[in-house]
């Protein structure tokens, strides 16, 4: 089963303004009665199952492109971000940026010798950190931040 995202304040404003500004713009119909469900679902300050789904895309495209930002200033951002950070894909990222930050904590206190970026393939890098016999290399993408090699 799936949880309760409660959706409300700035969050809800910018939410519900960016799904109306993609249901103007799609012509499927099975896509736009999706969309309708989810102002319904914002428009009642709470998203589950689908809805949660179909707001992550509609948030993910418009943080990703910068659209936010640009119509509803820093604090619009800020509580799209936060209010991404709640749904089911934005939990796993964070998780996985924790996880990452707790393999990069075992280099505090040892001197770092080496630190390259290389490409990892479209929209993705691979940082290594060398540092006093132990390397870690971190791949970052669009499914986000993975450890990817732990070396001794």
């Amino acid at each position: 089963m799936s949880s309760v995202v409660a959706v409300s304040g700035e969050a809800a404003e910018v939410a519900s303004a960016e799904v109306r500004a993609i249901l103007s713009l799609v012509q499927d119909e099975e896509r736009r009665g999706k969309l309708a469900d989810l102002a319904a679902a914002l428009a009642d300050g709470e998203v589950a199952g689908e809805d949660a789904q179909a707001l992550e895309e509609v948030l993910e495209l418009a943080l990703q492109t910068g659209r936010v930002r640009a119509l509803y200033g820093p604090e619009g951002e800020t509580a799209a971000l936060a209010l991404y950070r709640r749904l089911p894909r934005g939990r796993e990222l964070s998780e996985a940026a924790r996880e990452v930050s707790a393999a990069l904590a075992a280099l505090e206190g040892r001197r770092i010798e080496q630190v390259t970026v290389a490409a990892g393939g479209p929209a993705a890098h691979v940082v290594t950190v060398r540092a006093e016999g132990l390397e870690l290399s971190i791949r970052l993408d669009r499914q986000g931040a993975r450890l990817t090699t732990v070396g001794i």
